[in-house]
Order: C-alpha cells, then sequence, then structure tokens
C-alpha cells in the first residue's frame, strides 16, 4: 500500500541507549565495514534483537527512514549500477559512487524491502522529475532505484511542495 502525505516538521526527542546503537566501522576498509557490519546484523537476529522477516528471511527492520536524490537513487543505490539488483547480500559497499564519496556502505534491497514500513522522506524542486518517474507519472526509459523500493506492510512518501510538483 502506498500512501502520499504533504509534509510537516514535528520533532519529539527520544532517548536511546548506547547499547542499542550499531555504528559501522569506519576504521575498516569499505568491504571489510560492510562484511563487518553484516556480521553483526545477522548476530542480532539470531539473539532475536531484530525480527526476521517470513517472506524474504531477511532481517525485518520496523521502519526504515530513506530519502532519494535528484537521481532517483536511495541509500547507495544508484541508478544502473549493478549493486542494485544484489540478492543475497543484506549489506555491501560501493566503491565507485557517482556521488561523493566513492566508497559507501549500504543496505541492499532485500533488507530494505523487508522493513514493515519504509518512509521516503523527498524535498526539493532538483528531485519533482525522479519523484514523478518513481511513482510511475514518466515515460522515462531506465528504472529508477526508487522505484524498486516497496515494505512488507506499507511504503508512505512524504514530499513538499517542490518535490511534487510534477505529479
Amino acid at each position: 500500500m502506498l500512501h502520499l502525505h504533504p509534509m510537516y516538521l514535528h520533532v519529539n526527542l527520544v532517548t536511546i541507549p548506547p547499547g542499542q546503537v550499531y555504528g559501522i566501522n569506519d576504521a575498516l576498509s569499505a568491504e571489510a565495514a560492510a562484511d563487518d557490519y553484516e556480521t553483526c546484523l545477522k548476530h542480532l537476529v539470531q539473539r532475536n534483537v531484530i525480527a526476521t522477516s517470513k517472506t524474504t528471511g531477511f532481517p525485518k527492520f520496523d521502519l526504515m527512514l530513506l530519502g532519494m536524490g535528484p537521481d532517483g537513487h536511495l541509500a547507495s543505490l544508484f541508478p544502473g549500477h549493478p549493486l542494485v539488483n544484489e540478492k543475497n547480500k543484506w549489506v555491501t559497499c560501493i566503491k565507485d559512487s557517482p556521488k561523493p564519496p566513492p566508497e559507501r556502505i549500504t543496505f541492499t534491497f532485500p533488507v530494505i524491502n523487508s522493513a514493515a514500513y519504509n518512509a521516503m522522506v523527498v524535498t526539493g524542486e532538483g528531485k519533482a522529475s525522479a519523484v514523478c518517474t518513481a511513482l510511475g507519472n514518466s515515460q522515462h526509459s531506465e528504472t529508477l532505484p526508487a522505484q524498486l523500493l516497496s515494505a512488507e506492510d506499507e511504503l508512505t512518501w512524504f514530499l513538499d511542495k517542490s518535490a511534487a510538483s510534477n505529479l
């Protein structure tokens, strides 16, 4: 199910205990950091800290908050890049990102789309064309990564007026 909502700002501060924050080890190479983070996630799944999707077998996060670039990329999954098609890894690295920095760590689509809820937040006129393409209102020939976004329960797009201007 897809929902579109006009965006507004509402901030609540939440205290998160440090033991519940799992950062990426930036002292490692991008490839080693991705492998290390995937291992960390697998341990969290084994300990039932993170649920497993009954549908996909990948970790099922409650909510992923995502943004989209003007080229339709999300996370570090860029149009035309082979990582968009990764089906087995949970976390991977990109070493030739078209946008700085060139080396990045990213969740893969099987993990992102296994989330119970995905929220895509997009702002700005520079992203209006990609929003139009991603939501199926364009004749764009190349599939954008944002078009591949789904969720197990609900996907919601939050757009400001500028980002929604081509819809």
